[in-house]
């Protein structure tokens, strides 16, 4: 796909973009065409303008991604500055879907919001939504009320919660769109209360997570219960690191991936890993955990793109 062929922009497009770097796990080939539009409107005018049969990929900060190693066709858009703000309105938090999570829930709570459970979650807004991201019991579907997304077409319009049919780890997004902020209603409390339970999580996070290694957080979904709001049910509550430890998968190892000693669900680029290594080993580890439990693990990480090229 060459420059020339696509629609003019205010942002910036970059041909053969190596998106390994873009990502957590520093694994991947490039993208076709990689999009940063300027804003919402730059950003619509240039799906308006592309023909219906390129394909798109919206990412975010590559927090929870694999982009395997032959690449990705077509545009890859991701947001930048222009896509960050955060404002506050009472109750009322406006996010660009660029702003960090973690930035949103230190903001949040400095005006006395409790959007707590976005402090320890990585990535930013768009994917959160995205994913129904949640932790500590709270999740985006608690708070979510509407999200501004340009759709494939580059039309512009805005989704109720509803729309997306929240559920555990999952949403309905259209085909195509991308979400570009999205509007939340924080419950109120003390900011000091919220600071402090922060800095209480960020705490167990680091004692019970590999934070300083190179994952893409947690590899697959909890084989649990969840209502349709995606709260947890806790009458059935397994976890997915302890399936993997029964099925003495914790440590397993293929070329560069590890599945991490400190907690099995973390999958980690150990090394000179690639996206192959990755995937084939949370391949190995769902197949070794169907064999001895009959559960099937989901992945959480998100993959896309196509494998290496064969000679």
């Amino acid at each position: 796909m060459m420059l020339n062929d696509l629609p003019d922009v205010r942002g910036v497009l970059t041909p053969n973009r190596d998106l390994s770097e873009l990502t957590w796990m520093r694994v991947g080939g490039p993208a076709d065409v990689l999009f940063q539009p300027a804003d919402a409107e730059d950003l619509s005018a240039f799906l308006a303008a592309l023909p219906s049969d390129v394909p798109v990929f919206a990412m975010g900060v590559g927090s929870n991604l694999i982009v395997r190693d032959g690449g990705v066709r077509g545009v890859v858009i991701r947001l930048g500055r222009g896509f960050n703000g955060i404002e506050f309105h009472d109750d009322i938090v406006r996010a660009g879907a660029a702003a960090l999570d973690m930035h949103v829930a230190r903001k949040a709570a400095a005006e006395g919001l409790n959007l707590t459970f976005l402090r320890t979650i990585p990535g930013s807004i768009g994917g959160a939504v995205r994913m129904n991201a949640g932790c500590y019991g709270d999740y985006m579907a608690d708070v979510l009320q509407d999200v501004q997304v340009v759709m494939r077409d580059g039309s512009q319009r805005t989704l109720s919660a509803a729309d997306l049919d929240l559920k555990y780890r999952s949403s309905s997004l259209p085909d195509g769109a991308v979400i570009v902020s999205a509007t939340l209603r924080a419950p109120k409390e003390d900011a000091q209360i919220l600071e402090d339970r922060m800095a209480a999580q960020l705490a167990k996070r680091d004692e019970t997570q590999p934070t300083k290694d190179r994952t893409a957080g947690s590899t697959f979904r909890n084989p649990a219960g969840f209502s349709s709001t995606g709260k947890a049910d806790d009458s059935h509550d397994l976890k997915a690191w302890k399936v993997i430890d029964d099925a003495g998968m914790r440590g397993a190892v293929r070329g560069g991936a590890v599945m991490n000693t400190m907690h099995s669900n973390f999958l980690t680029n150990a090394g000179g890993a690639t996206a192959a290594d990755l995937e084939g080993l949370g391949e190995d580890v769902r197949k070794k955990v169907y064999q001895t439990s009959g559960l099937t693990l989901e992945w959480e990480i998100m993959r896309v793109g196509e494998p290496a090229p064969t000679d």
